[in-house]
């Protein structure tokens, strides 16, 4: 160890020691205050502040900060040492002193942006701080790793004073090494430049970000959120925040990274879930399993339909579809009102024209079903006072008897404003329909939409539709408009989610992220981020593209970008992370042998001190029928089977199909069965193959019988990167 590091370490050690004992005394301090339960509004306004700063004060004990910027601000005489953690903490002064200054600097605030921006060099640098810009030095940059408030490693990655001209990545592939649990976690001790761009991003925008498989993509997102909370404190708030997510076990791996950031309450829900609950169908229709769709793709090569913009879900998604959905709710409008007077009893009579006019001129800033809701409320006023202008009880009774009665029969004829119904007749194979309508919904479409329709039951592709006539019909109700919208995975999502939700989202504030290479679900999501950014004026809008992936070594990047090389032939690659590992392994293996290599297999990463181990199969059947034989041959260890009807995600060792993977990560992926027949030279079978390999984070096995041929998106004859045989 040099004099200088001893010198660093020990200089260190003595702040962390007297960091923990002012963060120490002051949570001491305010756990002392009493619990303030009464009723005062004042008093209840106090605790609740006091309460957050012991929550704060209490998650920086574990660990105050993670970084050190030495900053010397222009026409300063000398460089201030600024230390960043996840939770900001003042140093409190005696009354009568100068303000409390920062003793932790919260990651969030304008001057830690440089912890993140900086990448070196000796020219003057500028942050924006609230009173405009700030100009200065960076003298140091020192990354710090604090666990059980022990200070483990100490490593400088800019020093002025020693001459380095740039940032070193030294940190950053340290902690890319480290082995994972079941959990996502945060990054904020290892965000990077153009990470923190999008984190620090306005946020009234719909922000698009392409990120390439472990790019960071869904957590720089979440950051973004806690952001977002920190910097429009007064404007938004978090329980007004939505998460889309594919799956609910994605949501459990992803669930602990916002608490680590101390921020809790943001919703976080499916899509699917989430628009049945606001159209009030989670009671009346049943959902069909997404994973029906799924293995007709995946699981049916011979028989997988075609891929073009008449797929079910591509159609139903579409912009075009909405169109005719305007269309038909244009007629439903102008066909709302029955063409007939009514009368309530002989004699009293209000005419169509009067009821055409409340309904088509009066109340048409209403939704449709409101206006009607509205129209109805006034026929019944005109009824009462009506009624007010007989003298004669007896016929002052006799008339509103007869009233109800009418009332009912009048109030059939008009149309049904409900959403399912309607969205039942669009696909009706007997309704009469114009021939251009029956150009609109291809007939194949309409037949078999309408079959599974009649029994109640609706796809994930009909939601978005469902609710685009919801809220036509009804309006949005108040307690579903957020102040900021995250949906990862989007391109999986069609252009009618995104049009759907903009009306959710106060100003367009969005963050949608996705990778168009991992688009296997292509047969209902997006082929381009143009046909959803098209959606919003274009400075309402901004992309970003994060090329750089930071999850696996450059040994298992470089494989799986010629995978999508020769399959999708995309410019949209990885960069690696200058991080090397161990050579992917091609195992050709006979299928009497498979048992005992992946019991050797298991064996051998568990010896690695592996926490997450995944076997990958291309279908749900296929991993159900790998479970079985693993849990026979392998008793003794404990063996996780998804195949979609999970809420969490275990770690350990799991079996799943490639699809329910993407989002999660693994330190070693062994991908079975890669073999011609399982996939073929196909866009749609690249992406999943892609998408197993970008799984692994050190190690990565390609496993297929050897009785047949490797798939031909697979190369072998890079010695660099690739290993024949065990």
């Amino acid at each position: 160890m040099s004099d200088t590091f001893q010198s660093a370490y020990q200089e260190e050690e003595l702040r962390l020691r007297d960091t923990m004992e002012e963060i120490d005394r002051q949570y001491l301090r305010l756990v002392q205050i009493p619990v303030y339960t009464g009723h005062d509004f004042t008093e209840q306004v106090m605790e609740d502040t006091r309460e957050l700063r012991r929550q704060r004060l209490k998650r920086a004990l574990k660990e105050p900060y993670f970084g050190r910027l030495d900053f010397e601000e222009m026409g300063q005489p000398a460089p201030s040492a600024l230390y960043v953690g996840k939770h900001g903490v003042d140093c409190e002064v005696e009354l009568g002193q100068a303000d409390a200054y920062p003793l932790v600097v919260d990651w969030r605030a304008p001057i830690a942006s440089l912890f993140y921006s900086f990448s070196g060099g000796v020219d003057s640098v500028t942050f924006k701080a609230p009173e405009g810009a700030v100009e200065g030095h960076v003298h140091l940059k020192r990354n710090l790793v604090i666990r059980g408030q022990v200070l483990q490693r100490v490593v400088d990655t800019y020093n002025r004073s020693e001459g380095e001209g740039h940032v070193t990545d030294e940190f950053l592939v340290y902690r890319l090494g480290e082995n994972k649990d079941n959990r996502l976690r945060d990054i904020v001790s290892t965000i990077q430049a153009e990470q923190d761009r999008i984190i620090r991003a306005p946020k009234n925008m719909a922000l698009f970000i392409q990120g390439v498989a472990g790019s960071g993509k869904t957590t720089v997102a979440l950051h973004r959120l806690a952001f977002l909370l920190y910097q429009y404190q007064e404007q938004i708030r978090a329980e007004k925040m939505m998460i889309f997510a594919p799956n609910r076990m994605f949501l459990d791996y992803i669930s602990d990274v916002l608490p680590e950031l101390g921020v809790g309450n943001i919703q976080q829900r499916t899509f699917p879930e989430w628009a049945l609950e606001v159209t009030g169908l989670e009671h009346t229709v049943q959902l069909a399993s997404p994973m029906e769709q799924i293995e007709l793709w995946y699981g049916s090569l011979n028989n997988r339909p075609m891929l073009d913009n008449q797929a079910s879900g591509r159609f139903k998604g579409s912009l075009a579809f909405k169109t005719y959905m305007d269309d038909q709710l244009t007629r439903m409008e102008r066909e709302a009102v029955p063409v007939m007077d009514f009368s309530p009893w002989d004699g009293a009579v209000l005419s169509y024209d009067t009821i055409s006019v409340w309904y088509h001129e009066e109340y048409r800033s209403y939704e449709l079903a409101k206006r009607k809701e509205r129209v109805v409320a006034r026929i019944q006023r005109w009824i009462e006072m009506e009624l007010k202008q007989e003298r004669s009880k007896e016929q002052h009774k006799a008339k509103k008897k007869l009233s109800t009665p009418r009332m009912k029969a009048y109030m059939k004829k008009w149309a049904a404003f409900d959403a399912l119904a309607l969205y039942k007749t669009l696909f009706d194979p007997k309704r009469n329909v114009t021939q251009e309508a029956q150009t609109v919904i291809p007939a194949k479409l309409c037949k078999e939409t309408s079959a599974y329709l009649k029994k109640n039951t609706v796809r994930n592709e009909d939601l978005a539709a469902l609710l685009y006539l919801h809220i036509r019909l009804h309006g949005i109700p108040g307690d579903y408009r957020y102040d900021h919208i995250v949906i990862d995975e989007a391109q999986d999502f069609s252009p009618l989610q995104i049009a759907v939700l903009d009306g959710f989202a106060r100003n367009h504030s969005f963050t949608i992220l996705g990778d168009l290479s991992q688009g296997i679900h292509a047969y209902a999501g997006i082929h381009d981020w143009s046909e959803m950014r098209d959606l919003f004026e274009l400075e309402a809008t901004d992309y970003f593209a994060l090329t750089r992936s930071y999850r696996s070594t450059m040994e298992i990047i470089h494989f799986a970008n010629v995978v999508l090389e020769r399959g999708v032939r995309t410019d949209m690659l990885a960069i690696p992370v200058f991080r090397s590992g161990q050579k992917v392994r091609i195992v050709s293996e006979p299928p009497e042998q498979q048992p005992d290599l992946l019991a050797q297999a298991l064996a051998q990463f568990g010896s690695s001190g592996y926490n997450t181990i995944a076997l990958l199969t291309r279908t749900a059947e296929e991993a159900r029928a790998l479970h079985a034989r693993l849990s026979l041959h392998c008793s003794d260890r404990d063996i996780h089977l998804i195949d979609g009807n999970e809420q969490q995600y275990e770690g350990g060792i799991s079996v799943l199909p490639i699809y329910l993977s993407k989002g999660l990560e693994f330190d070693a992926v062994l991908l079975m069965d890669a073999d011609a027949a399982h996939y073929p030279s196909d866009p749609l079978d690249a992406k999943l193959l892609y998408v197993g390999c970008t799984r692994a984070l050190h190690e990565l096995w390609v496993l297929h019988d050897s009785a047949q041929p490797l798939s031909p998106l697979i190369c072998t004859d890079d010695e660099e990167t690739v290993v024949h045989g065990l």
